[in-house]
């Protein structure tokens, strides 16, 4: 962990899996507003290059090592970071296309506790901080938690169950003045299908051939916008596509 605690009184965003893709353009574009900005992911290496390139652009920020699956990472994070204005649950993923009666429970284990438990785990850690500052829980889901499809059977379960905690959230938390947003992309042209591959590159890159995707910055700025409208505003969630994604049309080749 490096720290380097503001003491200007900036607001301070976390952002989980900001190693690379949507969670560390997220964590740029926030300090580029003038946020502190607390980076977690699994890959501290990484994060370190993120929290670099802030730095050298004037900004601040603090990374921290946490894996959402672990109790003991989110309970470090929580207990050192006592103000958060900002919390995005970015952290998450899918892994396999399997149909339903090929499903490898290991691989649907995963994708709950990294989706849905991760997201609770680091949500409840840090709500006490939250409601001390009006604060916004963010959470980065996915049109596949709204849109089923052949292949995605456990990620589609996994992203649905994360879509029904964040809108039971946002009824419980409304009255501590918490606003709670959830964001849900499509295809966006990150290293998200290199996980479901396994590392397969020829049939990562296949998803993206051909067509144009969202970058990780799209959904960044969209993200930044709805944290930063005015406290009695609460976006209840965003769908952001492509456009040769929009209503299931197909890309000009």
């Amino acid at each position: 962990m490096t720290s380097e605690t503001s003491t200007n009184g900036r607001k301070v965003a976390v952002v989980t899996g900001a190693s690379s893709g949507i969670g560390a353009a997220t964590a740029k574009q926030f300090a580029a507003e003038g946020f502190r900005v607390v980076l977690g992911a699994r890959r501290e290496d990484k994060l370190e290059a993120v929290a670099e390139e802030i730095r050298a652009a004037g900004g601040e920020a603090t990374v921290y090592k946490v894996d959402v699956t672990s109790d003991d990472d989110v309970a470090a994070l929580a207990k050192a970071e006592p103000r958060v204005d900002v919390l995005v649950n970015n952290a998450g993923g899918a892994w396999g296309m399997e149909s339903v009666e090929g499903a490898v429970e290991e691989k649907w284990r995963w994708m709950y506790d990294v989706n849905v438990l991760g997201t609770l785990r680091v949500t409840r850690a840090l709500l006490p901080a939250l409601k001390t500052t009006s604060g916004i829980v963010l959470t980065v889901g996915s049109i596949a938690g709204r849109q089923v499809y052949t292949g995605g059977a456990g990620y589609n379960a996994a992203k649905h169950a994360e879509r029904a905690l964040v809108e039971v959230l946002r009824q419980e938390v409304a009255v501590d003045g918490v606003r709670v947003t959830e964001i849900d992309p499509g295809r966006v042209h990150t290293d998200f299908s290199l996980v479901r591959f396994d590392g397969d590159e020829t049939k990562a890159a296949a998803v993206y051939d051909g067509v144009e995707s969202l970058t990780a910055d799209d959904v960044a700025d969209i993200i930044v916008f709805a944290a930063t409208r005015p406290n009695r505003v609460n976006i209840d969630f965003l769908q952001v596509t492509p456009i040769d994604q929009v209503g299931g049309a197909k890309p000009k080749k």
